[in-house]
C-alpha cells in the first residue's frame, strides 16, 4: 500500500471529486493522503477534508509564492496546528525563483515566514514541509540556524542535487519524490534518486500538478502516486511491494501517524 505524502485536494480543480479521488486511491492500493496547506484563508477547507474522510490528514502553513496574504505567526500555527489531524507544519521554505527584478534583500519577508514556520514546528513537535527553488543554499542555512533538526521534515517534490539531499538529510529530513522523477528529462535527478536511501525516501504526487507518466499533461491525483513509486521502484532495483512497504513506514515514522 502507497501512501501520497503532498497532494492539494482543496483547490478548485477538485470540487465535488473527492469522494470519486478516494475510490481510486484504493484501486490503486493508495491507502492515505497528506492534504497539503499554502495559506491561512484556505485553511479550513484543508481541515475540513481531513475530518471528513479518515484517510486524509492535513498540513498547516502558508507557501513561499503567496506574497498578498495573511502572514501567520508562531502563535497562530502553534494554536492550528493541536488539532490531531494535522501532522506537518508547512507547505513552508524559499522559492526565489519568482523573484524577478528584485534585489535578494527585498524577498526578506519569505526568509522571515520560512523561521517562523521553523519555530512554529519546534514548539509542536512537529515536521517541516520544505518547499525549496533555486533558494537551495538560503533553506539548508536557515533550518540549521533555526534548528530544525529537531523536528526534521520532508524536502517535498525534490529537484536538487545530491549535495543539497545529504545536507537535508544530515538534519533529519526525508526527500520526496513526485511525478517529476518520472520524465524523461530528469536524468540528474533520477540518479540522485538513486543515491538516496530508500530508509530516507517519500513519494508524492503534488496534485494536482505534475502528472507523472503516463499521465503527464493530465490533473495529478493521488492513485497516480501509485506510478511514481513503480518507477523509483524500477530506478532503485528493488520490488514495488518494498518501495511501497518502506516509504509508508518512513510516512509513519517521520509524521508519528498509527496507519
Amino acid at each position: 500500500m502507497f501512501v501520497d505524502s503532498h497532494c492539494h485536494l482543496d483547490f478548485p480543480e477538485y470540487e465535488g471529486q473527492v469522494p470519486a479521488l478516494l475510490q481510486r486511491m484504493r484501486d490503486a492500493q493508495v491507502q492515505n493522503a497528506l492534504c497539503i496547506s499554502v495559506d491561512m484563508p484556505d485553511f479550513p477547507k484543508v481541515l475540513a477534508l481531513a475530518e471528513t474522510y479518515h484517510n486524509l490528514f492535513a498540513s498547516v502553513g502558508t507557501h513561499p509564492d503567496y506574497e498578498n496574504t495573511p502572514e501567520p505567526s508562531v502563535k497562530l500555527l502553534v494554536e492550528l496546528s493541536q488539532h490531531p489531524k494535522v501532522l506537518a507544519i508547512g507547505e513552508t521554505g524559499l522559492d526565489y525563483y519568482r523573484m524577478g527584478n528584485r534585489a535578494y534583500e527585498d524577498m526578506e519577508w519569505q526568509r522571515e515566514r520560512f523561521r517562523t514556520h521553523i519555530k512554529a514546528a519546534i514548539a509542536v513537535d512537529k515536521p517541516l514541509i520544505v518547499h525549496t527553488r533555486c533558494a537551495s543554499d538560503d533553506t539548508i542555512k536557515i533550518l540549521r540556524e533555526e534548528g530544525a533538526s529537531r523536528v526534521g521534515g520532508v524536502m517535498h517534490c525534490f529537484t536538487e542535487n545530491w549535495d543539497v539531499a545529504q545536507k537535508a538529510m544530515g538534519l533529519g529530513f526525508y526527500i520526496s519524490f513526485s511525478g517529476i522523477v518520472t520524465f524523461k528529462s530528469a536524468k540528474d535527478l533520477q540518479e540522485t534518486c538513486k543515491k538516496v536511501p530508500l530508509d530516507r525516501m517519500l513519494i508524492e504526487t503534488d496534485s494536482p500538478f505534475l502528472a507523472p507518466i503516463p499521465h503527464r499533461g493530465k490533473t495529478n491525483e493521488p492513485a497516480w502516486v501509485a506510478n511514481v513509486g513503480e518507477f523509483v521502484a524500477n530506478l532503485k532495483g528493488v520490488s514495488v511491494d518494498e518501495l511501497a512497504t518502506q516509504t509508508t513506514k518512513n510516512f509513519k515514522q517521520l509524521f508519528k501517524v498509527p496507519i
